[in-house]
């Protein structure tokens, strides 16, 4: 017997996509935009010392270090706070989200990364708030009690203004890997040309990422990834540095 039902779906633009959607999109793209003003052009991720210590010279070897950072060091583990954040504050526990914030800001290997993530983190919190706050925003945030790092304070607003997580996580994805090779682009130099061909070739790196993140728990968090680590710990004292990390 067909079945039918009087509840219909949403309205759609000539686009395929609903009202919420197209909202959902111009938002992430917003936030997620080399041009929202959390700093992150002013950071290297520890790239700039790769760069002088001959680790990376050109853009095979921009898109070898960066692969590894994506899939087995910092990249995958920051996926995998933002997942871990967006869930909770979805359900509204309170309590694992502020442990969550709380493993997030400890689980930092260097003292230039820190600031680096936890000033991007707060300068995003702080424009979400201004010019994007929602139901709900500032009491998660509150919960936090201490440091917002930047993965978690990208769960947090997501989960609060409701927008899907494999979304969120792909942008997330995307603007780490663009600033990375923004910065690589810069030390190495590379031209724009091949700034693209390396971010057209990470494409299946992000995607395989993401997916690991967003089904990961907090148990899988780790690197494998010492060089990268230790290249942060080096920038601290490099002599000439353009980067604050």
């Amino acid at each position: 017997m067909l079945m039918t039902t009087n509840k219909s779906p949403p309205p759609r633009h000539s686009g395929g996509m609903t009202a919420a959607e197209g909202a959902a999109l111009y938002r992430l793209m917003t936030w997620l935009s080399p041009a929202f003003p959390v700093g992150a052009f002013a950071y290297s991720g520890g790239i700039e010392w790769a760069v002088e210590a001959g680790d990376i010279a050109d853009a095979a070897s921009l898109r070898n270090w960066l692969a590894s950072m994506l899939a087995d060091g910092s990249g995958f583990c920051d996926g995998v706070l933002l997942a871990q954040a967006y869930r909770a504050a979805s359900s509204h526990d309170e309590a694992a989200l502020r442990e969550i914030a709380e493993l997030a800001a400890a689980f930092v290997p260097s003292r230039e990364r820190q600031l680096e993530t936890s000033s991007q983190g707060r300068a995003f919190i702080d424009i979400a708030r201004s010019a994007w706050n929602c139901d709900g925003l500032d009491q998660m945030v509150a919960r936090c009690d201490g440091a917002i790092v930047y993965p978690v304070a990208v769960g947090l607003v997501s989960a609060a203004h409701e927008i899907p997580i494999g979304p969120t996580m792909h942008a997330f994805f995307h603007a780490l890997t663009s600033n990375w090779i923004s910065a690589g682009a810069r030390l190495i130099p590379l031209g724009q040309t091949d700034s693209q061909r390396v971010l057209a070739q990470l494409e299946p790196v992000v995607v395989a990422t993401a997916k690991r993140a967003i089904e990961a728990s907090l148990d899988d968090l780790g690197s494998a990834n010492f060089r990268a680590d230790l290249a942060g710990m080096r920038h601290e004292t490099q002599y000439t540095r353009l980067f604050r990390s």
